[in-house]
């Protein structure tokens, strides 16, 4: 068995605080990987997005991803890691991808507002276009797929199940 797990799906599935959760009953450190990039890059998602734009932002997300070191892990990856192939390969191999899936309208919910959230998509396309298109990679990557539509506990539950 892989001795981590990472979470992946859209801003607003769930995965820092079903990532925190699973830290606390595994005992596993959690790393949150947007805000490893904020902390080696020493400013704000939203900020290298509005200053460098959104193609930088995933090169940035890539290089981080792919340089983990994974041994007891919770890792709560950025929306739109799964861009990176090579970064995706390298958490896949060295850790149980889950896939916390949400419908649009869950997550409109959720997140009432993406522009101070540093979302990494291309001006032109709306959110619902960049959740369609994440959905596929998201489940082209996942090991497993989970609903996290009910609570907490529930779909930590889900997940532990699955170890």
């Amino acid at each position: 068995m892989k001795n981590s797990i990472s979470l992946i799906g859209m801003a607003g599935a769930g995965k820092s605080t079903v990532g925190r959760e699973l830290a606390n009953i595994l005992n596993f450190r959690l790393i949150d990987s947007d805000v490893l990039i904020e902390e080696q890059q020493g400013k704000s998602l939203q900020k290298i997005l509005d200053d460098e734009g959104y193609i930088r932002l995933r090169e940035i997300e890539n290089s981080a991803l792919k340089n983990l070191h994974f041994k007891e892990i919770i890792l709560s990856t950025g929306g739109s890691a799964v861009y990176s192939d090579e970064a995706m390969k390298h958490i896949q191999q060295n850790s149980k991808v889950i896939f916390l899936d949400v419908s649009f309208s869950e997550i409109l919910e959720r997140v009432p507002s993406f522009h101070d959230r540093g979302f990494a998509k291309a001006p032109s396309q709306s959110i619902e276009d960049a959740f369609e298109e994440r959905q596929e990679l998201y489940n082209k990557y996942s090991h497993h797929i989970v609903s996290n539509a009910e609570d907490l506990h529930s779909c930590v539950s889900k997940i532990i199940e699955l170890l």
